[in-house]
C-alpha cells in the first residue's frame, strides 16, 4: 500500500470526517489519496492559518481530534498562530505537513536550505505542540500517527505535528508489518482518591458563607458538565465563568453569576473579591482573570484549585488545596461524598450577588438612537436558535460578545483565550459547521479581525455553509485604540491614524452572500428576524460608534473590585464585605 493512502486510512477509522487543507507540491500525495473519498471529505481553505483555525472549531464541537494539512515551507509556517492557538487554549489537533525529499533536507549540513521550499517546520513549532516528528522512516508511520492521536487526547490536550516527506508519502509499505504505539500505563491521581483530603474540601464547603465555583475551559475539555451541574443542584453555589468556560454551565440558570476578569461583569467580580471559599475548576487563574497582582485576588478567600495540568497549580496564584486530576474524575468523586450541604446558611450571600446583578447590569435600555454594542449583544441572545454555535472573533466584540450573550445549555461559545488571534472566528465558524452541519453557526466579528481572513467567505459560498456573520463596524482596532487613549495620551497611531476599512457591503456581496446594515437602535429586531428565518449564509454590519469602549475594564494593578470607571469610595465599600485595600 502506499503509505499517503494509509494515512487517509487512518484518520477515517479515527472517525475524522474532514480535512482542512491548502494545496501544494509536498503534500499531492496525501491529497491524491483523498481524492474521491466518502468517508472523509476534504475542505480546500484559502489560506493555511485559515485550515488551522478550522480544524480546531471542528475539534471543538466534534469532540474529535480536528486535522489541517498543508505543504512545506509557507504553508507549514502559515500554519503556526492555528498551533499555537490550539496549544494554549487545550484543543487537540493533528497538524500534517508535506516535506521536500529526505534526500533534499539539509538534517545538520551547515547551509541554509537544499530542498526548493525546504523548511525545519519540526524546530520551529517546536515550543507550541505538545509532540512534533519528522518522519524519515517509512515503517514508523503506524507507530507515529497512533502515538500523535495519543498524545493529542491524553492528559491536558493539545496540538502534534507530524512532517512527512515526499519520498516517505509515496513509499510502499506492507500494513501488517508495521509496528504499532503501545498506550503507556497511567497511574490513577492519587490526589483524588486521598479520601483525607476530599473530606478537607467537604469541610471547607460546609464551613463557608460566600463560596464561588470558578470555571475555565477546562470543564468542557474535560467532559464534566454534568458532575458540574449536579456539584450546584447540591449546593446551590454560585458559579464565575472565565471566557473560555463561558459555555460551560448554561446561563439561564439562578446560580449562573457571569464573567469575571479584567473585562468581567462587575458584579462578577465583586462577587469574587467578597467570596470567603473558591472552588476554582480547569481554569489557569492567569493575571487576565485576577488582576496584574495576584496579591489582591480573592484576599479573604480560601482557594481549592483543581487542574489536570500540574505546573498551572501554584502558578501565579498560590493556593490552600491544588489538585491535580482530571476535572471529571474529581468532580465525580466529590458528588460521591457530599452527601449534605446547608444551603440556607449562604442564602445571604446568593441575595447579595443578586443585588449586585441588579445594581451593574451589563446593559442598559436606553433611550439613543445608536447601537450600544452591549444592549445589541443581549438583543442578539434572543434571536440565536437552541444548538447554535456561536464563534466570536478577538477584539472588542469578544468582551461585548462574553459580558452580554446570555447562553442557554444547549449552546457553544467558540472563542481564543491564549493566543487571542484576530480573523480566526469565521475560519473557527466554518470547521464547526461541518460537524454541526444541521445547527445555526454564527460569527461575532469586528471590522479589524474580519479583514484578516475574510477570503474565506469563499469556502463558506462553495459549500452553502448556513453560517450567520455578524460584523460590529466601528472603524478602528478598538481595543487597542481604547488602550491608547488610557495610556498614550489618544495618540491612536495605526488604531485609527493609518487604519481604513473597504465597504464590507460590496466586498460580501462579491461572494455572492446576501448583506444587509443597520446603524439605529430601532432596526435591531427587523434585522435580526431576517438574518436567522433562512438556512443560507447571511452578513449583518452593524455601524457602532468609534468612540464605543469596552467597559467595566480593570487597570493595571488594581484588584478586580476597583475596574473603571472607578466606583466612589462610598459605593466601593458599601459593595465590600471584605476590607478594601
Amino acid at each position: 500500500m502506499k503509505l499517503s493512502d494509509y494515512v487517509v486510512k487512518f484518520l477515517i477509522k479515527e472517525n475524522i470526517t474532514h480535512v482542512f487543507e491548502i494545496c501544494g507540491g509536498a503534500v499531492t500525495h496525501l491529497l491524491d489519496s483523498l481524492y474521491g473519498r466518502k468517508k472523509i471529505l476534504t475542505l480546500s481553505m484559502h489560506h493555511e492559518q485559515a485550515a488551522a483555525f478550522a480544524a480546531e472549531g471542528y475539534s471543538r464541537t466534534n469532540g474529535n481530534i480536528g486535522v489541517a494539512m498543508a505543504t512545506s515551507g509557507p504553508g507549514a509556517t502559515n500554519l503556526i498562530t492555528g498551533i499555537g492557538s490550539c496549544f494554549f487554549d487545550s484543543i487537540p489537533a493533528l497538524f500534517i505537513t508535506g516535506q521536500v525529499n529526505t534526500y533534499e533536507f539539509k538534517f545538520n549540513q551547515p547551509v541554509r536550505q537544499i530542498g526548493f521550499q525546504e523548511t525545519d517546520i519540526v524546530s520551529i513549532v517546536r515550543p507550541i505542540v505538545k509532540d512534533v516528528v519528522l518522519i524519515k522512516d517509512a515503517k514508523k508511520i503506524r507507530y507515529c500517527l497512533e502515538k500523535a492521536v495519543y498524545i493529542a487526547k491524553t492528559g491536558r490536550p493539545g496540538p502534534v505535528l507530524l512532517d512527512i516527506p515526499m519520498n516517505i508519502q509515496r513509499a510502499d509499505i506492507n500494513p501488517k508489518l508495521l509496528k504499532s504505539f503501545n498506550i503507556p500505563y497511567q497511574r490513577k491521581s492519587s490526589n483524588v482518591l486521598n479520601q483525607k483530603l476530599i473530606k478537607r474540601i467537604r469541610e471547607f464547603l460546609n464551613a463557608s458563607s460566600r463560596p464561588i465555583v470558578l470555571i475555565g475551559g477546562g470543564v468542557r475539555l474535560a467532559k464534566a458538565g454534568d458532575e458540574l451541574f449536579r456539584l450546584i443542584k447540591k449546593t446551590e453555589v454560585p458559579v464565575v465563568s472565565s471566557l473560555m468556560g463561558l459555555d460551560a454551565f448554561p446561563h439561564d440558570h439562578p446560580s449562573f453569576v457571569g464573567m469575571f476578569g479584567s473585562y468581567g461583569n462587575r458584579y462578577a467580580n465583586l462577587a469574587v473579591a467578597n467570596s470567603d471559599l473558591i472552588l476554582a475548576l480547569g481554569i489557569r487563574l492567569d493575571t487576565r482573570q485576577t488582576g496584574t497582582n495576584p496579591k489582591t485576588f480573592a484576599r479573604f478567600a480560601k482557594i481549592i484549585h483543581v487542574d489536570i495540568d500540574r505546573y498551572e497549580l501554584n502558578n501565579k496564584v498560590k493556593v490552600d488545596i491544588a489538585i491535580n486530576s482530571d476535572l471529571k474524575v474529581f468532580l465525580k468523586t466529590l458528588n460521591s461524598k457530599l452527601t449534605s450541604f446547608d444551603k440556607q446558611r449562604i442564602t445571604p450571600w446568593l441575595k447579595r450577588i443578586s443585588a449586585y446583578k441588579k445594581k451593574y447590569p451589563s446593559f442598559q435600555n436606553y433611550r439613543g438612537k445608536v447601537i450600544e454594542p452591549n444592549f445589541f449583544i443581549h438583543k442578539l441572545s434572543e434571536f440565536i436558535p437552541q444548538g447554535a454555535v456561536v464563534c466570536v472573533d478577538v477584539g472588542q466584540n469578544q468582551m461585548w460578545a462574553a459580558q452580554s450573550l446570555k447562553l442557554a445549555k444547549s449552546q457553544r461559545f467558540l472563542t481564543q483565550g491564549g493566543m487571542g488571534a484576530m480573523g480566526s472566528a469565521l475560519s473557527m465558524a466554518i470547521g464547526a459547521a461541518c460537524t454541526q452541519p444541521r445547527k445555526t453557526i454564527v460569527v461575532i466579528t469586528g471590522d479589524g479581525g474580519f479583514q484578516l481572513n475574510s477570503q474565506e467567505l469563499q469556502t463558506v459560498y462553495h459549500h452553502k455553509l448556513p453560517i450567520k456573520i455578524i460584523l460590529l463596524n466601528n472603524r478602528c482596532y478598538g481595543m487597542v485604540r481604547q488602550f491608547q487613549e488610557q495610556y498614550f495620551k489618544s495618540r491612536l497611531q495605526s488604531t485609527v491614524i493609518g487604519y481604513s476599512e473597504p465597504d464590507f457591503q460590496k466586498v460580501v456581496s462579491a461572494y455572492k452572500i446576501k448583506t444587509a446594515k443597520i446603524t439605529k437602535k430601532n432596526q435591531i429586531t427587523k434585522a435580526l428576524n431576517k438574518l436567522f428565518k433562512t438556512k443560507t449564509p447571511e452578513f449583518l454590519e452593524i455601524g457602532i460608534e468609534p468612540c464605543s469602549k469596552v467597559l467595566p475594564k480593570l487597570s493595571v494593578n488594581r484588584p478586580l473590585e476597583e475596574q473603571d470607571p472607578l466606583l466612589s469610595y462610598k459605593e466601593l465599600k458599601s459593595n465590600m464585605i471584605v476590607e478594601l485595600l
